[in-house]
């Protein structure tokens, strides 16, 4: 059973930035996928940025160029450093642990809450 502990969501103004960081135990860490997903008010779960095992990474359109996630394997977290949000970046974020592009696995973290102000 894979235990995935999320960190570092706040309150933030539009242009400003926010690290989260996922700790993960229970798992050979560096031999898994992370994912980062969100879900903000009233609309569905999206994937926002995935990482490999090997280190390459993919992100959603909206996030490419803002967005950025990476992997400590010495300390079993995956992190997503966000840069200019934007007021449509609010959402409770997730960390998901091996997952595919296609389909997260049944693994989440509790979530943290991402809000950007106007």
């Amino acid at each position: 059973q894979v235990q995935l502990v999320e960190s570092g969501g706040g309150l933030v103004e539009a242009g400003g930035s926010l690290r989260l960081s996922c700790a993960a135990a229970g798992t050979i860490f560096s031999n898994i996928a992370m994912a980062w997903y969100r879900r903000a008010p009233g609309k569905q779960r999206e994937l926002v940025a995935h990482i490999t095992s090997a280190g390459r990474t993919y992100y959603v359109d909206s996030v490419k160029g803002r967005f950025t996630i990476s992997r400590d394997n010495a300390k079993n977290t995956v992190y997503l450093q966000m840069n200019s949000l934007k007021p449509e970046d609010t959402a409770v974020y997730y960390c998901n642990a091996d997952p595919t592009l296609t389909r997260p696995s049944a693994s989440w973290g509790q979530g943290t809450q991402v809000t950007v102000s106007s």
